[in-house]
């Protein structure tokens, strides 16, 4: 009788680990939710401006102490990391906050 109650706790124990290991693998393979790290790891300086079609800002928050730029070029979509303190895209910030309504 008593080792019917072991193998049945043995039984129990082992469905537990494996949903939870399967629970983190989850996690592992798709994105819960907002990144936990900054997106930018370098960013571009030269003038690129006439090859972006859109531009996203992302403010500074506590996942990540810099605002980051991420543009998305015309013809290939890729997207590019612009550095925040490069005159020409303090420019273009510029210009697109004076087009908000």
């Amino acid at each position: 009788m008593m080792s019917s109650r072991v193998f049945v706790v043995a039984v129990m124990v082992l469905l537990a680990s494996l949903a939870i290991s399967e629970g983190m693998s989850l996690r592992s393979r798709r994105s819960l939710g907002p990144e936990k790290h900054c997106k930018c790891i370098k960013t571009e300086s030269k003038p690129i401006g006439r090859f972006i079609e859109k531009v996203e800002i992302i403010a500074s928050d506590s996942h990540c102490a810099e605002t980051e730029i991420i543009a998305t070029l015309k013809n290939t979509r890729e997207e590019v990391c612009l550095n925040p303190e490069a005159p020409w895209v303090k420019r273009v910030i510029k210009n697109i906050m004076s087009k908000k309504p």
